[in-house]
Parts: structure tokens; C-alpha cells; sequence
């Protein structure tokens, strides 16, 4: 089926079967595709909604709406692994909690504008730097996340792509970086603890796509 998405949204978790209804109201009665990566959901009207799903496919023989929300929404345990050149964060969410975390601050040297041998020598400076700090962030994630491995559901990451491929590359995080990580990097301004709950709450909501064909806007 063809989708042309014209407005994209996030509904936390907890208000997702609400949003459902809303857009049920508004548009007309739904006829449900359940993909192994999300819930199509096909209005009355012709008003599409794609409810991405995050974590584990749904099940082939899934057939019950009600359920499938349930499976997008379902509290689940997982690792958090946020990376900038100044600091990084890790932390273990148990549903919208965040039960572990450490925050680790670095020091890494501005940019300069100066030329020849001076930019060099800082450029080559801020490099080490930059390497001490993910070293750190990775004895960060293995000390705080790794005891979890078992019980995680899926690694949630954000901040500097460069970084956190450093960061999974130390041999010890090895059977961390396997783990399930199909939430897109999340674009963080810093590692803060403030950041990493806020990380939590990202990570569980429901990101949504929306054609609305039908009368209105889409649903807040």
C-alpha cells in the first residue's frame, strides 16, 4: 500500500490507546494491518496512521488491536547510552523508570583558529581527548549497563554517531552493541541526567505517521 506521509508525531506510551480512539472518532472505523515493524491503521474516511513499532515484530498470527497496542506499549527493561565529546551518560530504564545511571563529564579542547603547526598540535590534542572520553564512556556502559544484559530488551542510544561507534567498538561491549537498537539515535544537547530521563521517555513513546485523507487534522 502506498504512503505518503504528511504529518509525523510521538504519543507517549500511556496515551496511546487514547490517540487510537481519537483518530477512530475522527476518521470512521479502521481496518488494522499488523506488520512485524508496525500497525496500519486504515480510517473510514481514507485518513492513514502508521504506529511504528520499536521493539520486538509483532507476531505473525497477531489479529487483535488491542493487543498490538499492547505490544507497543508494553513497560520493558532496557539500556541507555548517550555520548557527546563532553560527557556521556548510560543508564537501565525498567518501564518509564530510570533505575541505574551514571553521568561522566569531559574535558575536551574547543577548536582553534589557528593555522600551521599550532592548529595541529591542537587538533592532535583534542583527539586524545576526545578518545579518553569515549575509553571513559565505555567503562561507564560496562559498569553500569553490562551486569543487565540478560534481562535488556534493547539498547537506546543518542548523541554523536561517531562517538557511540567508538564507545560499542571497546571489545568488553562487545554483546552489548548486539543487542536490538531499532530506535533511531536520539539527538541529545549534552549527557545529562536530565537528558537520560527525558531519553526514557522518548524511548517509550509511539511514533506515528500520519496521511490524513479525511476531515481535519490529525489528532493531537
Amino acid at each position: 500500500m502506498s504512503f505518503e506521509v504528511a504529518h509525523r508525531t510521538s504519543v507517549p506510551a500511556d496515551r496511546l490507546p487514547g490517540w487510537v480512539e481519537r483518530f477512530t472518532a475522527r476518521h470512521g472505523q479502521l481496518v488494522v494491518q499488523y506488520l512485524p515493524d508496525a500497525l496500519l491503521l486504515c480510517a473510514a474516511d481514507g485518513a492513514l496512521a502508521r504506529l511504528i513499532n520499536l521493539w520486538e515484530p509483532l507476531p505473525a498470527d497477531m489479529a487483535d488491536l488491542a493487543t498490538a497496542i499492547q505490544h507497543l506499549t508494553a513497560p520493558r527493561t532496557f539500556g541507555l547510552l548517550l555520548v557527546r565529546k563532553g560527557a556521556d551518560a548510560v543508564g537501565i530504564a525498567e518501564g518509564d523508570q530510570l533505575v541505574a545511571h551514571r553521568i561522566s563529564r569531559h574535558y575536551v579542547q574547543a577548536r582553534t583558529k589557528a593555522g600551521g603547526w599550532s592548529q595541529q598540535r591542537y587538533a592532535r590534542r583534542r583527539q586524545n581527548q576526545a578518545r579518553s572520553a569515549y575509553r571513559q564512556a565505555a567503562e561507564d556502559a560496562f559498569e553500569v549497563v553490562l551486569p543487565h544484559l540478560p534481562g535488556l530488551a534493547a539498547l537506546v542510544t543518542g548523541g554523536d554517531r561517531q562517538g557511540l561507534a567508538e564507545v560499542l567498538a571497546d571489545p568488553r561491549l562487545e554483546a552489548l552493541a548486539r543487542l536490538p537498537r531499532r530506535h533511531p539515535v536520539l539527538p541529545v544537547p549534552d549527557a545529562r541526567l536530565t537528558v537520560l530521563a527525558d531519553a526514557v521517555r522518548q524511548a517509550r513513546s509511539v511514533p506515528i505517521e500520519l496521511e490524513p485523507r479525511g476531515a481535519g487534522p490529525p489528532p493531537e
